[in-house]
């Protein structure tokens, strides 16, 4: 819109300098005038007046200029705790409104700017704020008027404005939330012992809290259990780990009364569970060119505390050696395998033959501990196959396979290659090993050996095998332990690098982590797991029927099926969305997955309650007011004033907004006032007449 503007201005003949230096001069000529009081000192000075008018050389100026509207900022909080309840719907409702009657006022222009939810950062409102700011000319800036519920965690220590900042907040004073603080969790803990958990419930809002409150303490999906927490105080969990991996910990605090949401009740913890130092029991038989594979293997592993006997002479054998003689210390079979045995978990037969040095109640002691959940690791040579073998001992019960029977019996002697079977390729012991044969059941490119023991399958899974399909390697679940079973003597070959040798030490790591139940080495296994707000979820069987669909249990108990889709390896895989926080449960009819899925932001849902409070600081910098939109589906706004510069910018039920005035002028015309032609004939004209004056 286009203004006229009128008014004076100087522009010198001469520097200002010395305009005011003739000003001296002019005074202290007419002093004594003055001070003689003579008749025409007043038309003197009238005369020095005109001389510095004329030189000072005034203008009518008159401008032409053209207003600018100013423009008002609206700041929308889009984050999770604004969407919490009927907050989202009052917003809305209050933008329309806002943006409505923003809109009529006269010089004025809106814009608005949304803040959308900000993940681990918070709410980062004055982020979104500058970055809108960094558009807008601070000279035309009337205010900012967020619509937000407070939980803001990016506030400046200083104003980033001049102009007014104003706060609508939804809801009413006074709100209540509780939440469940989890103040320490361990991320690992060792199997067999149990782990603390630190955590509080606090009630916001509630001046000097007290009392207790029911807290639920759920673990991988078990029965929940119930323990009372006092308020506001510290309070600690015990949760005993029992299985190696992942163990899942949801934890959910009563609701109270009159609370905001529930939604910060609830905190899930994942604690994964380790094993301490594995105990393992090495016994050798018969020396052999492969004795020491085993106790290399074991001993380069810094996690595994060995116990390693050698048996090298028969008890049968009698050439009158002094006992003192026969060993370095007597070989505690009684301590080993009955006091202790539980105590090791993985007991490795290497080449070891039944001649009397293990009692038949002893051998029965192992196959009782593998029963009850102990791992067993045989490997055999051609004394399986004769009178001594330990598969004619109650140990043999155990075991997944016995000596051939009849002309089939004994050792097979030749040159062959390994070869991994089709179940074998699925399986995670023999799965993806370097030079194994390929899908098409090629010969492996690995080393060969030359002596395999004749066996009959009667259990397990042969995932290895000789010539002719003899099965090599099988590995058993027996009650709640494992058995593995290598059917040869001759995988020291490999570390040797024979015929190019091949992976002896990989293979043998991964069947005693099997036999340990490592959770990565589970052959029939689902597990899940959530990245980015996706949940995978990933089955592995060695069974070459299609996979089943799994069924997705929500948090909030809410499921649906999902397909899964073959891939290699015996893999199966699925995956979806996780939107929402807590614990996800994954069933394929016959095993159960947890995955925890946190917060996306966690100082987001630290305090739900809408709350001016963080702005404090910002609103009283810049005389802006925190307003109540009210409980109503119809937001009750406070009104809208244009305000001066410098005036108070809110009262009671008003919020203002800065009127800058600014402009740009556009055309300029001066005039004038005492030019030349004019000037000379005045000041001529009155020395005249104060001449006169004096001459009289």
């Amino acid at each position: 819109m286009q203004q006229a503007f009128a008014g004076i201005d100087l522009s010198p003949i001469i520097p200002l300098w010395l305009l005011a230096a003739l000003g001296v001069v002019a005074v202290l000529a007419l002093a004594p005038a003055f001070w003689r009081r003579a008749r025409g000192a007043p038309l003197r000075a009238l005369v020095f007046a005109l001389i510095l008018l004329a030189l000072a050389n005034p203008r009518l100026v008159e401008e032409t200029r053209e207003t600018r509207p100013d423009i008002a900022l609206v700041v929308v909080d889009r984050s999770d705790s604004a969407r919490i309840g009927t907050r989202a719907a009052q917003v809305e409702a209050a933008r329309t409104v806002l943006e409505d009657r923003l809109g009529r006022l006269p010089e004025l222009e809106v814009r608005t700017v949304e803040v959308p939810e900000g993940g681990n950062q918070g709410t980062r409102l004055f982020g979104a704020m500058e970055q809108a700011l960094a558009e807008i000319p601070r000279a035309r800036l009337a205010g900012v008027i967020a619509l937000t519920d407070g939980q803001v965690h990016d506030v400046p220590g200083a104003s980033p404005i001049e102009a007014p900042f104003h706060a609508l907040l939804p809801g009413r004073p006074g709100e209540t939330d509780r939440r469940l603080r989890v103040i320490e969790a361990p991320g690992f803990g060792i199997v067999g012992r149990s782990v603390e958990l630190r955590v509080a419930v606090d009630d916001l809002g509630v001046p000097n809290a007290t009392g207790a409150a029911r807290l639920t303490v759920r673990r991988d999906g078990a029965p929940p259990r119930i323990e009372s927490v006092p308020v506001g105080r510290e309070h600690r969990i015990e949760i005993p780990i029992e299985r190696g991996g992942p163990t899942v910990v949801e934890l959910a605090a009563e609701a109270r009364p009159g609370e905001v949401s529930e939604l910060n009740n609830r905190a899930v913890v994942t604690v994964t569970g380790v094993r301490d130092r594995l105990r393992v029991l090495l016994v050798s038989g018969e020396p052999h060119a492969g004795e020491r594979t085993w106790r290399r293997l074991l001993k380069a592993d810094p996690g595994v505390d060995l116990v390693h006997f050698t048996i090298l002479r028969p008890p049968e054998k009698d050439d009158l050696t002094p006992l003192n003689e026969l060993a370095l210390i007597a070989f505690p079979v009684r301590e080993l395998f009955q006091v202790k045995l539980r105590e090791f978990d993985l007991v490795v037969f290497d080449r070891f033959a039944n001649r009397g040095i293990l009692p038949p109640a002893y051998l029965r002691n192992i196959a009782d501990y593998v029963r009850g959940g102990g791992a067993l690791l045989m490997s055999v040579g051609p004394e399986f196959a004769g009178p001594v073998s330990l598969a004619a001992t109650p140990l043999g019960a155990v075991l997944p396979a016995r000596p051939a029977a009849g002309g089939q019996s004994g050792a097979a002697e030749g040159a062959f290659r390994p070869m991994v079977t089709t179940l074998g390729a699925r399986h995670p012991v023999t799965e993806g090993l370097t030079g194994a044969n390929p899908d098409d059941q090629r010969e492996a490119t690995w080393g060969r050996w030359y002596r395999s023991i004749r066996a009959d399958q009667r259990g397990g899974t042969a995932v290895m095998e000789a010539a002719g399909g003899a099965p090599l390697l099988v590995l058993d679940r027996v009650g709640e332990g494992r058995v593995a079973l290598l059917l040869s003597d001759h995988i020291w070959l490999w570390s040797r690098g024979h015929d190019g040798g091949g992976p002896q030490a990989e293979l043998l790591r991964r069947a005693a982590h099997w036999l340990m139940r490592e959770p990565e080495l589970e052959e029939e296994d689902l597990t899940a797991r959530i990245e980015a707000g996706r949940l995978q979820v990933q089955r592995r069987s060695v069974e070459t029927v299609p996979p089943p669909e799994v069924t997705v249990t929500a948090p909030d108990g809410s499921t649906r099926r999902a397909p899964l889709q073959p891939g290699p390896g015996g893999r199966a895989t699925a995956e979806l969305a996780a939107d929402q926080p807590g614990v996800w449960q994954v069933s394929d009819g016959r095993r159960s997955a947890f995955v925890a899925a946190v917060s996306a932001n966690p100082l987001e849902v630290a305090d739900l309650r809408a709350d001016p409070g963080r702005l404090a600081p910002i609103l009283a910098a810049t005389g802006g007011a925190a307003r109540w939109l009210g409980a109503a589906a119809e937001p009750a706004l406070p009104e809208l004033r244009r305000v001066a510069p410098g005036r108070d910018a809110q009262g009671g039920g008003w919020i203002g907004l800065r009127r800058n005035g600014d402009h740009t002028v556009t055309g300029i015309a001066a005039m004038p006032l005492l030019p030349p032609w004019l000037a000379l004939p005045l000041v001529l004209g009155v020395a005249v007449l104060a001449w006169r004056r004096e001459g009289r």
